[in-house]
């Protein structure tokens, strides 16, 4: 039986430039969310992850455009859907957004009870004032947000005060999908472990039904989410559970990001970060074969020109002409090296 709740194939959406340019942002996106599971995102700075997560909600503001796929959320594609009926009927209920730098999303001039009452004049209008306090109150404070947030300006909260009431405000018509973007960037590690804590009541509350974390801290997708996709120039290059993409990366790109950054369960002991030599392509005039090939150390000229289909292994997807065994093999040789001139 079908239990997805959210269904994306073949989705490609891009920016159009004032020179009238198309910048596939994100071309050709395939990828399932299971109800009740958790999607990390995962990709360096450019590689369209917030891009994905806007086309996701299925409204289009240029420059953004909509080419072609299908955005499929509980059985309903909301790519057949009119602005009227994505405002009403979907965009709070059934899908939800965190948007990226949330703690700057908030008119500083409005209290936030504002904000709710704005959004339930659309959803809930049978609902009075007190209706709509007393409901909100209940929510914040089921979410260890005291009440007296509502009656507060947004400079009169802290920086994760209020990170945490953009997402209590996201998930209170209860979304079936909410997809946060870089919810713990620019937060101390107390207010970002809050967060995280936060997104997971919402989960274990039933508040919400499934989440997409979007990050480009790869690790820290290791404690929250169950499947991990990491997303390359507009493509996605690897899929795999959580524990597979941090400690057993197949994809070159994966693996570099992995070497990249710090993973605090493999200690620091003999552990070098090392940056990925070069820049991602230009997305107006993207290349031919890998679009990762300018960057690999294992590319070849069928790399650079061929055509690049997905292999799947272990019940995962990555996207590379090499299968696993080699890809394994080069990585323990590379180890050994990295050891031995240690």
């Amino acid at each position: 039986m079908n239990n997805n709740i959210l269904e994306v194939k073949g989705l490609k959406t891009y920016y159009k430039t004032r020179l009238k340019e198309n910048v596939y942002a994100v071309d050709g996106v395939d990828f399932v969310l299971e109800d009740g599971k958790t999607l990390g995102i995962a990709g360096e700075s450019g590689c369209g992850k917030s891009t994905l997560a806007l086309s996701l909600m299925g409204m289009y503001l240029p420059p953004l455009n909509y080419n072609s796929g299908s955005i499929i959320i509980d059985g309903t594609d909301i790519t057949k859907l009119n602005t009227s009926q994505l405002r009403t009927q979907v965009l709070g209920r059934e899908i939800a957004y965190i948007p990226q730098a949330a703690m700057n999303a908030l008119n500083p001039t409005l209290k936030i009870i504002r904000f709710i009452e704005d959004m339930m004049k659309v959803h809930r209008p049978e609902l009075s004032k007190k209706q709509v306090w007393d409901m909100a109150a209940e929510r914040f404070e089921t979410l260890n947000l005291t009440s007296k947030v509502l009656n507060s300006y947004p400079n009169e909260l802290s920086g994760g005060m209020k990170q945490r009431t953009v997402i209590a405000i996201s998930s209170i018509l209860n979304p079936k999908v909410l997809i946060a973007d870089e919810p713990t960037s620019a937060l101390d590690v107390t207010s970002q472990k809050a967060v995280i804590k936060l997104m997971k009541d919402l989960l274990d509350k039933k508040f919400i039904r499934s989440l997409v974390f979007i990050t480009h801290e790869l690790p820290l997708l290791y404690h929250v989410t169950d499947d991990i996709v990491v997303m390359y120039a507009g493509e996605i290059v690897e899929r795999g559970t959580a524990k597979q993409m941090v400690f057993d990366p197949l994809h070159p790109y994966t693996k570099k990001l992995m070497g990249s950054i710090i993973v605090p369960e493999e200690g620091m002991k003999g552990h070098k970060l090392e940056a990925i030599p070069g820049a991602p392509p230009n997305l107006k005039n993207v290349p031919p074969g890998c679009r990762f090939a300018e960057r690999c150390s294992y590319a070849t000229r069928e790399c650079k020109e061929g055509k690049i289909d997905n292999k799947i292994v272990d019940e995962r997807i990555y996207r590379c002409i090499y299968d696993a065994k080699t890809l394994r093999k080069w990585y323990e040789d590379e180890q050994e090296v990295k050891g031995v001139i240690a």
